[in-house]
């Protein structure tokens, strides 16, 4: 066994570097969405990436080769499961409602790690993550009428999302985060090809809000240009994600996935003038705070008697 590093400060750097990479491709769905479908997004996206991925294995940058293949695959299920439901559910919920639930994963985190790994969380990081959630709200400001039964699917994910969070230290410690990341887009373009086969196509409406019902879009130039744009700027961003997991502790790491909304946001104002509000303002002042709090009060890199991980990747 190899002698991980835990290293608070570097785990907060690539996942706030993730998020920023994230918040840009996100703010281009809108050109896949609009003709294309959810599945077949995540099929050719997945190729897309493994192409890439396996370039820079001929290149000798990593190893696509699992050390513990099931490991790896359980935990890429419940990542590729979350993110699964979190764009199913952008076609029949508010935006807001799907980010809200999403965002708990952080709080699940929490749980989780006490629940069942016996970690001991202060108040300083309960805290932190209650700011963070606070905050959250204040950006994506979901409307409780719009509530039902089926907006609680975006929780869901955030559960699924929250347990991959957790296994990506507690199970896969040792393996690269190149194999990790090959790991999460084989699984979404596994589901991908499924919803293929098994989502009937017909009678799906037409723009976004027929993305989760189409089992195929038109396939061009411009279509296959946004998706590999898609396919790298999450490459980077979930690779930068995945590499903070492997270095912190997941109930420290967790509260920094909330800068997505400020680096959305940006993006959003840079690349469509779109403006946010004061009340989003004030959220982001609050996620800012959160993670300062989490920074200040997670304790110096120690040793836990084993090597880094990732070497290579």
């Amino acid at each position: 066994m190899s002698d991980q590093t835990i290293s608070p400060g570097l785990a907060a750097v690539c996942v706030l570097a993730g998020m920023a990479a994230l918040g840009l491709t996100d703010n281009f769905v809108p050109h896949i969405s609009e003709r294309g479908s959810l599945w077949q997004f995540h099929f050719l996206r997945t190729l897309m990436a493994m192409a890439v991925m396996a370039a820079l294995v001929a290149l000798g940058w990593g190893s696509l080769r699992p050390r513990r293949p099931w490991a790896v695959a359980g935990r890429s299920l419940f990542q590729g499961g979350a993110m699964l439901i979190y764009f199913g559910c952008l076609s029949v919920l508010p935006i807001g409602v799907v980010v809200a639930g999403l965002f708990t994963s952080p709080l699940f985190v929490v749980l989780i790690s006490i629940l069942f790994q016996g970690k001991r969380v202060g108040p300083w990081r309960w805290g932190a993550v209650g700011i963070g959630f606070a905050g959250a709200l204040l950006v994506i400001r979901p409307d409780p009428a719009a509530l039902d039964w089926v907006s609680f699917a975006p929780i869901v994910a955030g559960l699924l999302y929250a347990i991959g969070a957790v296994a990506t230290r507690a199970w896969c410690e040792g393996e690269s985060t190149l194999t990790l990341t090959a790991g999460f887009f084989v699984a979404l373009g596994i589901f991908g090809l499924i919803g293929m086969v098994l989502v009937p196509g017909t009678g799906a409406p037409e723009g976004h809000a027929g993305f989760v019902l189409r089992d195929a879009g038109p396939v061009d130039a411009t279509m296959l240009f946004w998706i590999f744009v898609q396919a790298v700027g999450s490459l980077i961003g979930i690779g930068l994600i995945f590499r903070g997991y492997l270095l912190g502790e997941a109930s420290h790491v967790a509260v920094f996935e909330y800068a997505l909304l400020v680096f959305a946001s940006f993006w959003a104002w840079v690349l469509w003038g779109q403006t946010v509000p004061p009340l989003g303002l004030a959220g982001m002042a609050l996620i800012a705070c959160a993670g300062s709090i989490i920074a200040l009060r997670s304790d110096e890199p120690v040793s836990s008697g084993r090597t880094p991980t990732g070497e290579g990747a």
